[in-house]
């Protein structure tokens, strides 16, 4: 089998305007983040082979149209075949490839250096002129509200900001929008930070950094939950203007105090406490902050008070610690107090966080479909009681049981879906024998949601709420958490009914948690 061998030196190529034409690149995967490297590589004028296990039929057809050459299907074998054939000098690696895939084992023994879509975006990000500002997010909880709420809060402020990355639009796309942006808020995975430098000409140097929290997720794709965590520190690396805390989660300070960051960054911690100076956090019924004001070490500046906060139902602890959070970025970033006010002021909870989707006969539904994990769950479960709770799914390599004894003496029943029911039932049998549990068999994907609400229309009474928090991945059942919750909601209202004034898009006053 032929090897590789690298013919130009990838250091230089840290520009649009590098040259990249005719240079050799394989991108494994052609969902949304592998399109879009393929596409922004062939503008490039690079000669692109794009190599997956399968595709939908618009992406191909796309593909082709940009000019790449396709590997699709086949064996691991005719994959590496077609590698070895097109004899690359970087491969793109679409998030979520498994570190021992043999695609990957394949690029180490030959010596082909690896590149996320992020380290090809930082490269090529002055496309429109001056590169934008880079504000880089992660967490195992609450990244996706702290990313929008960051990026609103810019935009309010008359800034141009875009919300990008994990939370759905590849940062390649908004690198080449045509009017540029002034920040990008970049929502980080730990699929996309393992695989990310923290030296040399790819690695990121955003302006503020923040891991919001860590709680164990993905533990069977990392490994461990030392290689997890590793991964999520990777966000703090070369910031510099603040790397942000939570004073709440000693592993998050200690990321920043190991970090390798620009010197002059500044460590800002929030939380919901008393802040001490550069902190963010909450003074009687106060969110205040110390951190980037004239006096900071003799007082706090207001932010919000917590009734201002209840009446938009942004009052939850998630949404309050998501909130001080993004308030640091932003700070950081230079928006007065004004402007942040005025941007939290108009936020918007997206759905399938906490959404309400009705009350009808003293019952309340809500659907946390983004409740993917063991933290976002309980942060859900705890806002509520009595609950009927909807758990289940792909739980990733966690264990669910602390979960169930946590909450176990709010629960009115339990309802549970998804592949991985069975440790689910097993850790009830143990640890709240007590509790009905309900099964629903996940072979029947169509059905799932109707039987579910079924099941707990019979058990609800005045005063209970209905909860579809699973604490677990999607996929086994449904496309995403979004179909998983959309698929919930329909089927409330398709059983429970209610008129038109039962009814309502908005979120609840419960913790938001994703």
């Amino acid at each position: 089998m032929d090897q590789p061998v690298a013919v130009r030196d990838l250091d230089t190529l840290t520009s649009w305007n590098s040259e990249w034409s005719d240079l050799k690149v394989a991108v494994l995967g052609l969902g949304a983040t592998g399109f879009s490297a393929a596409d922004t590589l062939t503008e490039l004028k690079a000669d692109v082979l794009v190599v997956a296990d399968s595709a939908s039929e618009n992406r191909v057809e796309m593909a082709q149209v940009i000019g790449a050459t396709l590997a699709l299907g086949g064996t691991a074998e005719e994959q590496i075949s077609a590698l070895s054939a097109h004899m690359p000098e970087v491969v793109i690696v679409s998030p979520g490839y498994p570190v021992d895939y043999i695609l990957l084992e394949w690029c180490r023994s030959a010596g082909v250096p690896m590149w996320t879509e992020i380290e090809l975006a930082w490269r090529l990000r002055d496309k429109t002129g001056t590169p934008a500002e880079w504000i880089a997010i992660t967490g195992t909880n609450g990244k996706t509200t702290t990313t929008q709420l960051t990026a609103h809060i810019l935009t309010t402020a008359g800034l141009r900001a875009g919300a990008v990355g994990n939370i759905g639009i590849p940062v390649l796309d908004a690198i080449r929008y045509p009017d540029g942006f002034d920040f990008l808020v970049v929502e980080l995975s730990s699929f996309q930070l393992h695989g990310m430098p923290r030296h040399g000409a790819g690695a990121i140097s955003p302006l503020a950094s923040v891991c919001l929290n860590l709680a164990d997720d993905h533990l069977d794709w990392h490994g461990s939950r030392d290689a997890y965590a590793q991964a999520k520190a990777t966000v703090y690396a070369n910031t510099k203007v603040a790397a942000v805390y939570n004073r709440a989660v000693q592993a998050t300070q200690s990321m920043v105090e190991e970090a390798d960051v620009v010197e002059g960054c500044r460590a800002i911690g929030f939380g919901l406490d008393t802040p001490g100076p550069s902190d963010f956090g909450i003074v009687s019924d106060l969110l205040a902050e110390r951190a980037f004001h004239d006096d900071r070490h003799n007082a706090a500046v207001e932010l919000f008070t917590l009734d201002e906060l209840r009446q938009r139902n942004l009052a939850a602890p998630h949404m309050l610690a998501n909130i001080l959070a993004a308030s640091a970025l932003t700070r950081a970033a230079g928006i007065s107090v004004e402007a942040l006010r005025a941007g939290v002021a108009s936020f918007e909870v997206d759905a399938h966080r906490n959404q309400l989707v009705l009350e009808s006969g003293g019952v309340t539904w809500v659907n946390d479909s983004k409740a993917t994990n063991i933290h976002a769950a309980s942060a859900s479960l705890s806002a509520v009681d009595p609950v009927v709770w909807i758990v289940g799914g792909l739980l990733k390599g966690v264990d669910v049981a602390p979960l169930i004894q946590q909450h176990a003496k709010r629960l009115k029943a339990a309802i549970v879906i998804g592949t991985d029911r069975l440790a689910i039932l097993a850790a009830f049998e143990r640890h709240a024998p007590q509790i009905p549990v309900f099964e629903v068999d996940p072979t029947d994907t169509e059905h799932v949601m109707p039987r579910v609400v079924e099941i707990a229309h019979g058990i609800a009474i005045e005063g209970d709420t209905v909860l579809l928090a699973p604490a677990a991945a999607s996929m086994d059942q449904f496309t995403s958490y979004s179909d998983r919750g959309e698929q919930f909601a329909a089927a409330v209202r398709e059983r429970v009914g209610g008129s038109d004034d039962d009814t309502t898009d908005a979120p609840t006053a419960t913790p938001t948690a994703e």
